[in-house]
């Protein structure tokens, strides 16, 4: 079986002491960092700004996998791209652009990853062209906006599909939302190339990060809580 990568989702850290978060993270072997903006527009929410990010990107030398929950991206993308460095990941929702391709393009001149992020309810057939030129493509297995929700079974198909034509392209397909022992059980052996762990997994667990990620890698789940914490006792230290 292929090595997959794990990336923390930093929306569920604790906010009242993130450097300690980022180092005990990167101490513990966690690839990279996802960072989810959100700007109450394109979900129903807010979460984590580009102060935050900048925050996460001098703080550790590990790359960065930024999923940008916005409205027209390319407006703004040069604020989040001055503030990344070479190697970063940056996903667009395609729903969120008029041309998504221009923006896409836009990241790649940045010397960044281009990766697309889907929705549940977004089909594959919408974003076959972007194939071409997207290196990752990050598969929502919940509604975006919001941690702790419960998996969507009819994103099981579309997984299929889109590591069917991974063996055409070349993208990495990497999961977010729900990431529980089961789908990393089921989909890491089948080729999904990485996976973004939240607060079914990672964080709110009584083993340390560096416990959980070992285990997580030879796919031995004994001793961790496989029940989704609730959003709202998950952040009750949120700082904002």
């Amino acid at each position: 079986m292929q090595r997959f990568e794990l990336m923390a989702s930093m929306m569920c850290a604790d906010y009242g002491h993130l450097e300690e978060e980022v180092r005990a993270l990167e101490s513990a072997g966690i690839d990279s960092f996802h960072i989810d903006i959100m700007d109450g527009r394109y979900v129903q929410n807010f979460a984590m700004s580009l102060y935050d990010m900048e925050y996460i990107a001098s703080a550790t030398k590990k790359p960065l996998d930024v999923h940008l929950m916005i409205e027209h991206p390319l407006n703004n993308i040069n604020l989040f791209l001055h503030a990344l460095r070479p190697g970063d990941t940056v996903y667009i929702h395609p729903e969120a652009e008029y041309h998504p391709s221009t923006t896409l393009q836009r990241i790649i001149d940045a010397g960044m990853i281009p990766g697309l992020a889907i929705n549940p309810a977004t089909s594959v057939e919408t974003i076959t062209e972007m194939l071409h030129i997207v290196k990752r493509v990050l598969v929502m297995s919940v509604n975006p906006g919001h941690a702790g929700q419960m998996y969507l079974p009819y994103v099981g198909q579309k997984i299929e599909s889109l590591l069917e034509l991974q063996k055409e392209r070349d993208f990495g397909l990497y999961w977010d939302g729900a990431c529980s022992a089961d789908k990393i059980s089921q989909y890491a052996p089948k080729g999904m190339a990485g996976f973004v762990l939240g607060s079914t997994l990672l964080f709110g667990q009584k083993l340390s990060y560096a416990e959980i990620i070992r285990k997580i890698r030879v796919l031995d789940f004994k001793g961790i809580n496989t029940d989704s914490m609730p959003h709202t006792h998950l952040r009750a230290g949120w700082r904002r």
